[in-house]
């Protein structure tokens, strides 16, 4: 059983939570985040702190109340630190380059893949095989990361493909005659 919402969630200097009617606003020097709330969870301001509290008599409320506050949590680190995804491109002649809200990758292919970035998530490319995915919202970061890695994702026999710079390939062993 998780204790995951017994934990408060600690507001930092600068950041501004407005709890309204169904939906949480988190307000920090890096942007605003909304997130619509269950009627399952009660979510309250303490002092510097968010509580969710499971209601009673409602179906799966302890765990939606667990849910709610790592989604509260991610808002409040997003909006105050912001969150990054690096990626590494491995294979000979794959090459990414970022333009604007566009990411241009040469992964192999007869021609080239352009993967445009959604709003509030920014790319930068500091060398030609590295990716680095910002963003405040943590889900489209991921997300972004992911749809990215799925162009070529690294195959077990070479290690060729983006993957994430934490990612370790197993490489399989070659069929022997």
């Amino acid at each position: 059983m998780s204790r995951v919402a017994k934990n408060p969630v600690a507001i930092p200097q600068g950041v501004e939570v407005t709890i309204s009617a169904g939906e949480i606003a988190v307000k920090g020097p890096l942007g605003t985040l909304r997130q619509a709330l269950t009627s399952a969870v009660s979510v309250e301001r303490e002092g510097d702190a968010v509580v969710c509290k499971a209601r009673d008599g409602v179906a799966n409320a302890r765990a939606l109340s667990g849910t709610t506050r790592a989604l509260i949590n991610n808002m409040v680190s997003g909006v105050s630190k912001g969150f990054e995804r690096k990626l590494n491109l491995v294979g000979v002649g794959y090459r990414a380059q970022a333009q604007g809200d566009k990411l241009n990758l040469s992964l192999g292919f007869s021609h080239p893949v352009v993967h445009q970035m959604p709003e509030g998530v920014k790319v930068e490319t500091p060398t030609q095989t590295e990716i680095v995915i910002k963003g405040i919202d943590k889900q489209k970061v991921g997300q972004v990361a992911a749809e990215v890695r799925a162009y070529r994702s690294p195959e077990p026999y070479k290690g060729k493909g983006v993957r994430y710079s934490d990612e370790v390939v197993v490489l399989k062993e070659t069929k022997k005659k």
